[in-house]
């Protein structure tokens, strides 16, 4: 089984550029649709294509919403967000975008639940037998 490949610098850099570029189009508010002007959206990461050419965008929307509801009006005016950034990105193409809800924190929430759980605790407190001589 092969390790997966690592994006490249080149993809780390437009990724960055175009998180940067659909924070600040969301921030002044281009888009006009109801749900999206009264949210407000965390993204957290853009995942590039090796062509570059689709843009993976992971969102987290701050406070309690439905998240489902925003990543598909996200997609509703996917088009109108990309004629946006491409003329504030200095790029040859401006990349297709694709939405989708950004589960990290919960992951790693449920890591953080798993270290405190009484099992691992208890784990960690009988350390006997790993070089401890009483």
């Amino acid at each position: 089984m092969t390790a997966p490949k690592m994006p490249s610098q080149r993809q780390l850099r437009v990724g960055e550029i175009i998180r940067k570029a659909l924070s600040e189009c969301l921030v002044r508010g281009d888009v006009r649709d109801p749900l999206l002007e009264m949210s407000v959206i965390s993204i957290s990461e853009v995942k590039m294509s090796p062509d570059l050419k689709i843009a993976t965008v992971y969102i987290a929307p701050l406070g309690p919403q439905d998240v489902k509801a925003i990543v598909k009006a996200l997609a509703a005016n996917a088009k109108f967000l990309r004629g946006r950034i491409g003329v504030s990105i200095a790029l040859k193409y401006t990349p297709n975008l694709r939405f989708q809800p950004d589960n990290s924190f919960d992951e790693y929430a449920r890591v953080d639940e798993l270290l405190r759980s009484p099992n691992v605790a208890r784990d960690l407190d009988h350390q006997t037998g790993y070089g401890d001589k009483e």
